[in-house]
């Protein structure tokens, strides 16, 4: 079969690799289409610390059932699924607790281990969710939907709450989208006013280019000088981090999403005086994947908005140059692999 591989950073190649191995409690999965995560980019740049070469990328993706043992699932071959691509190891303290997302030895795919940029894939079934009617390409949207859904639940939003989220790439997008099922009062902060378009056609209630206007006065201004009840952190940059801790409300949470290099500097008192509640959020739960997956079979959420483009398995160094080059036109890429 054919694979999508990084050899070296900036470099990709098509290889021709053996079929997978389908071990006892596994499915043989024909994939369909692989969106491109920014942590994906990053493996191709060579700025992803936890990527080895080479390496298949891909996390996000949906597919086509062609084997599959018996299950209580109701699981069969020809359905178009997705899957739970965070490999959790059962046996840390994490695991041990529920928190199989923040496994101490986590393997997500295309990074730690290969993924899902090849013709087929073997899947514990415990892993394959049902894709309710989803088309293939909605399906391959359900993975990065669910990093945001998952984030926007440690919140806990109430209907009455202002949230902000700071960075419009495609997970602050969907954390949008997220947050926009609980509540009515979201504001989205950027500096590239293509993707601020984008978040308003997504249902931001307001949008701010920081590098034109100050974060400190559209906050006043949306809050009535009271600042937010939530932000969300989707860059991962000092500075955002920062402008979440000033933009937040006294007893706000805090939800960082983004995952950055760079260290943070700040005097820790503000968050004492402010009484302030900071979550990190890593990968997403089971949960995540079929509330996301039910959300979009509902029509309550249209995930294709953030299609900007879709590419052929041939023609994915061009697609992950132009992420590499993106000057904020565009959202989610998505690479077809099979019919």
């Amino acid at each position: 079969m054919k694979a999508i591989v990084i050899p070296n950073p900036n470099e990709i190649e098509i290889r021709d690799i053996p079929m997978p191995e389908v071990k006892q409690g596994e499915a043989l999965l024909k994939v369909k289409y692989v969106g491109i995560c920014g942590a994906d980019v990053a493996s191709f740049t060579g700025n992803q610390p936890f990527t080895t070469y080479p390496r298949i990328p891909g996390h996000e993706f949906s597919a086509e059932i062609v084997t599959i043992p018996e299950n209580d699932k109701g699981l069969k071959p020809g359905d178009i699924v997705t899957c739970n691509p965070y490999f959790n190891c059962g046996e840390c303290y994490s695991c041990k607790r529920g928190f199989v997302n923040c496994c101490t030895d986590n393997q997500t795919m295309g990074v730690q281990r290969d993924g899902a940029f090849c013709e087929y894939i073997s899947m514990p079934v415990e892993r394959i969710y049902p894709g309710m009617g989803l088309s293939a390409k909605e399906l391959a949207l359900i993975e990065p939907f669910s990093i945001s859904q998952h984030a926007v639940s440690r919140a806990e939003i109430k209907e009455s709450d202002t949230v902000l989220v700071i960075g419009a790439g495609p997970i602050g997008l969907f954390a949008l989208l997220a947050a926009k099922q609980k509540c009515k009062k979201i504001a989205v902060a950027d500096i590239l006013d293509n993707r601020l378009a984008l978040a308003t056609e997504y249902g931001a209630d307001a949008v701010v280019n920081t590098k034109t206007k100050s974060r400190e006065e559209f906050t006043k201004e949306f809050t009535d000088g009271n600042g937010f009840d939530v932000c969300i952190e989707a860059c991962g940059a000092p500075e955002t981090f920062l402008g979440c801790i000033d933009s937040a409300a006294f007893a706000a949470n805090i939800i960082l999403i983004g995952n950055g290099k760079r260290e943070t500097n700040f005097v820790h008192s503000v968050v004492l005086k402010k009484e302030l509640n900071i979550h990190g959020s890593r990968n997403a739960l089971k949960a995540d994947f079929i509330s996301n997956i039910e959300l979009v079979a509902s029509g309550k959420a249209d995930v294709m908005k953030m299609v900007s483009g879709v590419y052929d398995m041939s023609d994915a160094l061009d697609a992950f140059r132009a992420l590499a080059n993106n000057d904020g036109t565009l959202a989610k890429l998505l690479i077809k692999i099979g019919d």
